[in-house]
């Protein structure tokens, strides 16, 4: 197995669970379980004993091999830096082990299977991939300056949905040259991958190269960090390189030529950090100076930000999965927790994902008539002049 190497090096000194202040649990699985073996050094110390034949391949392996959300915390807190960057590659290579073997969990098998027969996880017909833009004008991509992407979320789910509209339209109110796929766009593969499935992962990321180099793309706008993740950094190892951008980095420096409400009142909003833009790719200042810029705007950072922020649960296909489930100490729903602790109205997010997960939680909570889970495009949009 890729990164084996790694396994034994770890002394579960447990760093990996927490955040920088060591105040609060930070693994999503071990916050959500409090079984050693679903944090990320039991996790490194159960696959050496797996592959040191100590251990056998078994349901409850793969669920906890699966309940890991790639949230790359342990990433980020792991005291040896000689090994520290391999830890989710190695557990990502552990259920590349168990598909090569079909010893996955049925939920994420169903996933695969889904993404083979329909393209898709939500099995929905390829056709009615362009219908979130219904009645928006948007332009059929052709030699516009971006691809806005807006992925299997974005295109199928109704938050996510709501989300891609959005987006677009505060794309097309900020005079941005952009076109979409519609129909033709397919899914970008980054849960593919952080699922194990690499064979599939290589089909999905080619097939989407020829098609944007057929078309000439150069720039691509995504909706969701995880395709701004795959394609920045899965995608150029098979020769697809693009200048990606999240739509928060594309705003952010354009946002101060909107043109905000005079009289709206101020409001209080806190932040959610997506992992895959965050922890993954070190974007955290893009949204918050999108915040900055609308008048009234006061953020209320929670204890957990940044580098440290509690990851929803939805990554690495547990958005489909739901290996981690909705209970009270599942992350999504300790996350709005924290989030209403700040006395925020609103919980902006950046990730269609995140929004889905959040949002469910809000309502777990029984906190939405107090705190509105909101995109920072929806939020941007409400507080925008109407000529």
């Amino acid at each position: 197995m890729e990164h084996s190497e790694i396994l034994h090096r770890c002394f579960r000194c447990g760093y990996c669970k927490l955040p920088s202040s060591y105040a609060d649990l930070n693994c999503p699985s071990y916050l959500n379980f409090r079984f050693e073996t679903y944090s990320p050094g039991g996790r490194m110390w159960l696959l050496r004993a797996w592959l040191d034949g100590e251990i056998k391949t078994s349901p409850r392996f793969a669920e906890i091999l699966y309940s890991c959300a790639t949230c790359a915390n342990c990433v980020e807190q792991c005291v040896f830096p000689k090994f520290k960057d391999d830890i989710l590659n190695a557990f990502i290579a552990g259920r590349e082990e168990l598909v090569a073997t079909g010893a996955v969990p049925p939920a994420v098998r169903d996933y695969f299977k889904s993404i083979h027969l329909y393209g898709n996880p939500y099995k929905m017909p390829e056709a009615d991939r362009g219908k979130w833009a219904d009645g928006l004008g948007l332009e059929p991509y052709s030699r516009h300056e971006y691809l806005f992407y807006v992925g299997c979320v974005g295109s199928f789910d109704e938050r996510g949905q709501r989300m891609a509209r959005s987006v677009a339209g505060l794309l097309k109110n900020m005079g941005i040259s952009f076109g979409i796929l519609g129909a033709e766009e397919f899914c970008d593969g980054n849960d593919v991958k952080a699922m194990g499935e690499m064979g599939l992962f290589d089909h999905i990321a080619q097939k989407n190269i020829r098609k944007y180099q057929d078309l000439g793309v150069q720039k691509i706008v995504t909706l969701s960090p995880h395709a701004y993740h795959a394609f920045r950094n899965e995608y150029p190892e098979l020769g697809g390189n693009f200048d990606v951008c999240h739509y928060s980095q594309l705003l952010a420096p354009l946002i101060k030529k909107a043109r905000f409400k005079k009289s709206e009142s101020p409001i209080r909003v806190t932040l959610h950090d997506p992992c895959y833009l965050g922890r993954h790719n070190k974007e955290y200042r893009a949204p918050r100076k999108i915040l900055a810029a609308v008048p009234g705007v006061q953020l209320k950072e929670m204890d957990r930000a940044e580098k440290d922020a509690l990851c929803c649960g939805g990554g690495g296909g547990n958005l489909f999965t739901e290996m981690l489930g909705g209970g009270p100490d599942s992350p999504a729903r300790v996350r709005a927790r924290e989030a209403a602790a700040t006395g925020a109205q609103v919980l902006a997010v950046a990730c269609p994902g995140c929004s889905r997960m959040l949002d469910d939680a809000v309502k777990a909570e029984a906190l939405q008539d107090d705190l509105e889970v909101m995109d920072l495009a929806e939020f941007v949009n409400r507080r925008l002049a109407v000529d």
